[in-house]
Parts: structure tokens; C-alpha cells; sequence
């Protein structure tokens, strides 16, 4: 995929994705467990950005989101805002998280463009949307509450059927949204060897 500016309509899908994060966030949130990580519908938006704007449009959806959240907009859920979310927070990690979980999900998304088969793409999803996440989000939880990193690994585990649950959603949503919206994502190009390269090496 090359690199291109962003045009008009890129900003208003970015812009709208970051909207739809923010929305995610009005159920408020819902606390499990000792330690103090909410389990919340934003990781959905999250998702969704990535399976269907892409690595780059959804990045930057998710990076304006936080942006304006580190700024004192009370765009988290439970109305939460302020750099302390992004810094002492147990679940300072999982933010950080959504920007690389988005990225590969966009990533693999447009590889496995056009067909963008279910179970593939739920691997996808679960990769980017679930691990990648976590790998950021439970050792930062680990440092900030002084936690050994097994304690913060288990008490994860918690959100993994929601988080799971929501991968699907995401997966069902992007296939019909791609369907009927084809090259919001530029598909992965696979380079095939010439014909003229196969017969010089016979």
C-alpha cells in the first residue's frame, strides 16, 4: 500500500470513527474484580476502525480520539478524561494498546481483501483486537498497581468473552460493510511472478 494524502472524505471517516468510539463510551463502564480495569464497549470501536477504515484511516481514528481524551475531554467511558488516564491509570496500557491493536487489524483486514472470509478474518480481529491489546494493557496495569505480572494477566481474563464477543460483532459488521462499500480499504497487492521469469528459470 502506498503512502497518499489524506483527502476530504478520509478525514470525515476518521472523524466519524473517533465519534463512534466516544458513543461507545456513553453506556458507561463496568468494574469486575480487585482490580480496578473497567470492561467497557469502546474496544468495539476500536475494532470496527480498523476492520473497516484500515491500518492508517483507523490509527487515526483511534489516535484523535485519544488525543482529544488527553486533553480533558471526558470521552472514556464513565466520563473520564485527563492525561492521569494515560500515565498512573491501571488501564493506562490498553490505550496505548488500541493504537497498535487498530494497526494490525487494518493491516491484515486489507490482506485478506476482497473475500474477507469469517474465520480469518476473526483470527485477525482476535490478533489486533484482543492480544495485541493486552500485550500493552496487562503489564502496564501490573506496574502502575505494583502487581505481580501473573496476578494482572489472570484478573484479564475477565474481559476475554466480552472482548470476544465483540470481535465477532466486528467481523459480521465489516463483511457487510465491505460488501457494500468496496475500496474503503485498498487491498494488499500480491506481487505473482511473470511468465517471462518462469521460463527463464526452466
Amino acid at each position: 500500500m502506498t503512502a497518499r494524502t489524506l483527502t476530504v472524505r478520509d478525514l470525515a471517516q476518521i472523524a466519524i470513527f473517533a465519534a463512534l468510539i466516544a458513543a461507545l463510551g456513553l453506556p458507561g463502564a463496568l468494574t469486575i474484580g480487585a482490580v480496578a480495569v473497567p470492561i467497557t464497549f469502546q474496544t468495539l470501536g476500536v475494532m470496527l476502525a480498523g476492520a473497516i477504515l484500515g491500518a492508517r484511516k483507523g490509527f487515526f481514528a483511534v489516535l484523535l480520539f485519544l488525543v482529544l481524551t488527553a486533553a480533558g475531554l471526558p470521552l472514556l467511558s464513565g466520563g473520564r478524561g485527563g492525561l492521569v488516564w494515560f500515565t498512573t491509570s491501571p488501564s493506562a496500557g490498553y490505550l496505548y494498546g488500541w493504537l497498535a491493536g487498530v494497526a494490525v487489524i487494518g493491516y491484515l483486514t486489507a490482506v485478506l481483501l476482497p473475500k474477507y472470509p469469517f474465520w480469518p478474518a476473526l483470527g485477525a480481529t482476535v490478533l489486533g483486537g484482543i492480544l495485541v491489546i493486552y500485550l500493552f494493557g496487562v503489564p502496564v496495569t501490573a506496574m502502575n498497581l505494583g502487581l505481580p505480572l501473573w496476578a494482572a494477566l489472570v484478573d484479564s481474563i475477565k474481559f476475554l468473552p466480552g472482548d470476544l464477543a465483540k470481535a465477532v460483532v466486528t467481523v459480521l459488521v465489516a463483511r457487510q460493510v465491505h460488501k457494500a462499500y468496496p475500496g474503503l480499504i485498498p487491498v494488499a497487492v500480491r506481487r505473482k511472478p511473470s511468465i517471462a521469469a518462469g521460463r527463464a528459470g526452466r
